[in-house]
Parts: C-alpha cells; sequence; structure tokens
C-alpha cells in the first residue's frame, strides 16, 4: 500500500495559509448551483478531470472500463501534484478554467466549496462511512462524494506483547499505557509506544479528545478548552512524563516502521498504508507478529476519518456526465476493483466484502474503526487551528506547557479566528 497522504496534504495546507489568508478563495464565481439529477443516460462527450499523487497516475487506465461502458464518452485525466495542487485549485477558480471534476483533499472542501456543485439528488450516498460524509457537508450541502477513507487504528508487535504477557489488544486508555510499560519493563523495548508527534500531530491525536466526549466546535464556535479535552492532553502527556513514549523520536521518513521493526518501539497509531511498508522492512515471515486494533476507548474508540473526495466544479461543461463518472467509481465493485489496483480503502461499506479486503486479518481493524471514525470541521479556518494545536502539542509533549495552558492559548487562538 502507498504512503499515508496526511503528512502531505498537512504540508501542502499549511503552505496554503500565506496564499489564502483564511483559506477561502477570493473568486469562487457565482456561486455554487441547487442540486440537479443526472438521469439514466450514459455518459458522453469529454471529461477533465485532475487526481492528485498515485491516484491520478493509475486513474487514466482504471477508467477505460467506464468508457468501455459509456462509448460516447472520454475521460481526460491530468495527474497534478500533491505540492501543487491547492494552488492550481485557486488559480483555474479564479480564472473559472476549471475541470469538470476533481479529487479534493477532504479537509480542503471548505476552501473550495462555493465553486463546487451540489451532489445530484439520484446519486446516492447511503453506504458511505459517516465520517467521511461529514467531510463533505458545508452548511448541510453536499459538495461532494467521498472515494477512499483513510483512519488511524493502533499496531502493535504480537511476539512482543506476548513477552509481556498480552495475548490480545488494548481496549481500554488504562490498559493501553500498561500495556506500552509492560513492553519496557518485560518485552525489552526502549520505550512502549511512538504517539504521533511533529506536523499533523494535532489532527493525529484527535483519537483522544474525541473518544473522551470532546467536541471540536459547536456550530457556532470552537470549544477546545474543555475538560473534556484538557484530560485527554494530560493522558497523552503522560506516557512522556512516565518515559513510556520518546519525546526526542526521530521522526524522519522511515523512523517509525524501522523502530517498529527492530522492536525498539513496538506500538504506534497510524494510517493503513503501513501495513505494506511494514511487511516490505520486516521480510518474509513478519506480518506474522504485526496486529492491528481499534484504539483503545475512554467513552467511545473515536478516530479520525480522512481521505479524498469526488466533487464536480459548478462552471462544468458536461456535469450529468462528471457525475456519471462519479456514481460509477463509488459503486462497491469499482471501489474493490481500484482498491486491488491502488490499496485505497473503500469510502462504500459494501465494498469491504470483497475477498480482498475481507480476507486480510490487518485491515478489519480499519474497517471497523471507520465506522466510527470522525472529519475535521469544514471550515476553511481548520488548517490555521490544526497548526496552532500543532505548536500546542509540541510544548507538552516536551515538558514545556500543561494542557491546560495549552488549551487556553488555543482556544484564544481559534475565537480570533473564527469557523470561516
Amino acid at each position: 500500500m502507498k504512503k499515508t497522504r496526511w503528512s502531505a496534504v498537512a504540508v501542502i495546507a499549511a503552505a496554503a495559509i500565506a496564499l489564502t489568508g483564511c483559506g477561502r478563495t477570493s473568486d469562487t464565481g457565482s456561486g455554487p448551483s441547487e442540486a440537479g439529477t443526472i438521469g439514466d443516460a450514459k455518459a458522453e462527450g469529454t471529461l477533465t478531470m485532475w487526481a492528485m499523487g498515485a491516484e491520478g497516475e493509475a486513474l487514466p487506465e482504471f477508467v477505460k472500463t467506464f468508457e468501455e461502458a459509456n462509448p460516447g464518452v472520454t475521460v481526460d485525466v491530468t495527474p497534478v501534484p500533491w505540492d501543487a495542487a491547492y494552488s492550481k485549485f485557486q488559480t483555474a477558480i479564479a480564472g473559472g478554467n476549471t475541470p469538470d471534476l476533481a479529487m479534493v483533499g477532504s479537509t480542503w472542501m471548505a476552501d473550495f466549496g462555493d465553486a463546487l456543485q451540489t451532489v445530484p439528488t439520484d446519486l446516492s450516498t447511503d453506504g458511505i462511512f459517516p465520517g467521511a460524509i461529514d467531510s463533505t457537508m458545508i452548511d448541510d450541502r453536499a459538495t461532494g462524494v467521498p472515494w477512499y477513507v483513510d483512519t488511524r487504528v493502533l499496531y502493535y508487535r504480537t511476539d512482543i506483547a506476548a513477552q509481556a504477557g498480552w495475548n490480545q489488544a488494548p481496549t481500554t486508555w488504562d490498559e493501553l499505557k500498561q500495556m506500552a510499560a509492560d513492553m519496557q519493563s518485560k518485552g525489552g523495548a526502549d520505550y512502549g509506544i511512538r504517539l504521533p508527534a511533529g506536523n499533523d500531530s494535532f489532527q493525529g491525536n484527535l483519537w483522544m479528545p474525541w473518544s473522551n466526549g470532546a467536541e471540536l466546535e459547536n456550530g457556532s464556535k470552537w470549544t477546545l478548552d474543555t475538560p473534556e479535552t484538557v484530560e485527554a492532553l494530560d493522558y497523552y502527556q503522560s506516557f512522556y512524563t512516565d518515559g513510556i513514549a520518546n519525546p526526542a523520536a526521530d521522526r524522519s521518513a522511515g523512523a517509525q516502521e524501522a523502530d517498529f521493526v527492530s522492536g525498539n518501539t513496538p506500538m504506534f497509531i497510524d494510517g493503513p498504508a503501513f501495513i505494506g511498508l511494514l511487511n516490505d522492512l520486516g521480510g518474509e515471515g513478519f506480518g506474522d507478529k504485526i496486529s492491528t486494533a481499534v484504539l483503545p476507548a475512554k467513552k467511545s474508540s473515536t478516530s479520525f476519518s480522512g481521505g479524498a473526495n469526488l466533487a464536480v466544479f459548478d462552471n462544468s461543461d458536461n456535469a450529468a456526465s462528471a457525475w456519471k463518472l462519479v456514481q460509477w467509481l463509488t459503486e462497491p465493485e469499482t471501489q474493490a476493483a481500484w482498491y486491488e489496483a491502488t490499496g485505497d480503502l473503500p469510502a462504500v461499506q459494501d465494498a469491504w466484502k470483497s475477498d480482498a479486503l475481507a480476507s486480510s486479518k490487518t485491515l478489519a481493524a480499519f474497517g471497523t474503526q471507520l465506522e466510527t471514525a470522525k472529519s475535521v470541521p469544514a471550515v476553511t479556518t481548520w488548517v490555521q487551528v490544526a497548526a496552532a494545536g500543532d505548536a500546542m502539542l509540541e510544548k507538552i509533549r516536551l515538558g514545556q506547557q500543561s494542557p491546560a495552558d495549552g488549551l487556553k492559548e488555543l482556544q484564544a487562538t481559534a475565537d480570533q479566528l473564527g469557523l470561516g
């Protein structure tokens, strides 16, 4: 499987702050249209589509099946590098030169929402993971359809866990911390667990406040400084103050999986791309030592829902056919085939019944976690708030600030930014 896109998206989004001010483009055209319908006719004409990264590379060959089923249509896919995508969207929207449809990062929807059509009333999104659907909703308007999804779960070494006296995954916060400590004292690990740190760490650790019942906003303001979030970040900090997690862990590319394979740090929290990375690095038979599990619960087990959506631009000259392509790309059979071609996890739950997904023991936790995973608020100021959250967690991790003080500052910053 491919490396997760969260890190790449976070870097691009951070750069986008300087370009966008509060996030929204200054010229988004005449505004979104009312929801229409796509009907039953076959797709026709030429469709222009932008897609980033590995998806942009794989789509030209993949959509030939759609073209064969719709002989009158041609799909012209333009691969776009992730680090150029945000500004490319901005420029195209401002100049009225958008493609018919595009792959859009799930945390970008609010920034470009005014330039996106409303999903047609006859394009069903039933059966798509709820957290993914939430990422498309702006002011109760569906601006796209989830295409693939990502979430984060717990990875752990079963052999070191067994040596430490654990034959199953932790299910509660207390069990997670105890298991990590036991992997040090009884399993021989230098550190019990690696928690997300550095760039994208606020988003990567949202599972703690969410699992403790916290919400990021209430519809009218940010709600970051709450007892639930303070308790969650006290828990986060305790892994470092108790020496269970390394505050100075190497965060360079490949370090996390290297520490896992060596046994130096036999637990971490991340996305599905690491299944393939660990198998490749560990070599033959190492997969038998890897297990995944849903994140331990306090009040719930709630992780972050990421990924990408499919959206049709408001000034598309061939919108009905564009939505037909979206419809085809989100059919269960197509989603299962796309997973086999790329490793992207299906947004449609029925696709998880395919042999390729259902037979994987390490993927099962991702399917379960996605049932309760949540998306971040679809607001234009999320990037700035998340960046401020990253800086706060850095101080908390290094023992330079208490969670209570950090959240007071973060709340003040968020209040100034508003919800966009």
